[in-house]
């Protein structure tokens, strides 16, 4: 277990809502950096500071009124978790929309993403993959380069124990025995291999496409990776590109999110924001130890959600997850016109309706265990 040897907590008022400083209604953004020993191969055991953003109503934080619980958002494989869920587009932030319902909302970057400690190796564009050196980071390099970080930055391990430094931080900031974990893509195996580990920490569990193979690896891969470089870069023209391969509805993206979306990206990584013409970085982290031996075991209720035009995690693997989850308690949801970024399109609002409902009432829609389609 990590101790806590320091926690930095700063508040902002860059909020919707009345104008009144008093107003229990109002929505604060609060950032709380919380120190912990980092289990992270390229940290060595050193201090890192794990970025934990708080969304919630002024009088959730004065304690005016009781919260409905504690929930803690988890980031998927490259976009940290508030550029992820507390997108600065209006109406578009999922950490808003259960804080308004009277959640205490928070989210978790993990070490070497966003505004959480990143090492020292995520600065050597050298350990980006050779085939995107190039294209991301001209300028900087004058040749392909070999990497100087061979070996994972980071493995789902560290990040299990960054969530655990997370979760018990939250326990004892709110004096509750479970939080409920909401995550996105490897947000999947990340917060599921924690459950794994701490069922009894757990409340609920929500997540959107989740990243799941039945047959994939109990432990890290040897060799975790061959020539893909131990660092993940994105331009915005792979962000965009990506996105639109899974545009199948004439209005499933609003005009601008993708901007707001891009820019928030980039503020979150001002290193990666001057390689090339701007690039976000992220640690490329082996997926292992989320496997049908491991979910057959867990009993959480979960709620397992994806978009119908998802071609990063496709429906039938989320289906597959929901068949070997061993919960009874559990939901697949498919959201119609909707692609691995629903949370970012249109259509969001059955995402964040059903999360909420299943954390309030632990079902959806009045179901609490079977297959349900969202929007059709």
């Amino acid at each position: 277990m990590f101790k806590h040897a320091m926690v930095l907590v700063m508040f902002s008022l860059a909020t919707a809502g009345s104008a009144a400083a008093d107003d229990g209604s109002r929505l604060l953004s609060i950032d709380h950096y919380v120190q912990a020993k980092s289990i992270a191969p390229a940290m060595n055991n050193a201090d890192v500071l794990l970025y934990v953003r708080e969304v919630a109503l002024a009088s959730s934080v004065l304690r005016a009124e009781k919260s409905q619980g504690v929930v803690l958002f988890v980031h998927g494989a490259g976009t940290p978790a508030n550029v992820a869920f507390d997108a600065p587009y209006e109406g578009y932030s999922w950490m808003a929309y259960l804080a308004r319902a009277g959640y205490d909302v928070f989210s978790v970057d993990m070490t070497g993403y966003g505004r959480s400690t990143r090492p020292s190796a995520m600065g050597d564009p050298c350990n980006i993959q050779k085939t995107q050196q190039a294209q991301f980071v001209p300028g900087l390099l004058s040749a392909v380069c070999a990497p100087t970080h061979p070996m994972p930055i980071t493995t789902m391990e560290s990040d299990w124990n960054d969530i655990d430094v997370a979760v018990e931080y939250l326990r004892r900031l709110r004096k509750v025995e479970k939080v409920a974990l909401v995550a996105w893509s490897q947000g999947g195996p990340r917060t599921g291999g924690y459950v794994a580990r701490h069922p009894a920490k757990v409340a609920k569990l929500v997540v959107l496409a989740p990243a799941y193979f039945r047959d994939g690896p109990a432990a890290i891969p040897k060799p975790a990776f061959s020539d893909e470089g131990s660092m993940t870069a994105q331009s915005q023209t792979d962000f965009n590109a990506g996105w639109d391969n899974q545009v199948a509805c004439a209005d499933q993206v609003e005009p601008g999110v993708r901007a707001a979306v891009w820019a928030d990206m980039l503020a979150s990584d001002p290193v990666g924001a001057t390689w090339g013409r701007g690039l976000r970085r992220a640690p490329r982290v082996p997926t292992y130890g989320f496997n049908k031996a491991v979910v057959s075991k867990l009993t959480v209720p979960a709620l397992l959600v994806v978009g119908a035009h998802d071609k990063q995690v496709s429906p039938d693997r989320v289906r597959d997850l929901y068949s070997d989850l061993g919960s009874t308690q559990k939901v697949y949801a498919e959201v119609a016109c909707a692609s691995h970024n629903a949370m970012w399109e249109k259509n969001r609002i059955l995402l964040f309706q059903a999360s909420l409902e299943w954390l309030r009432d632990g079902s959806v829609n009045g179901r609490s265990s079977g297959e349900l389609k969202l929007g059709y």
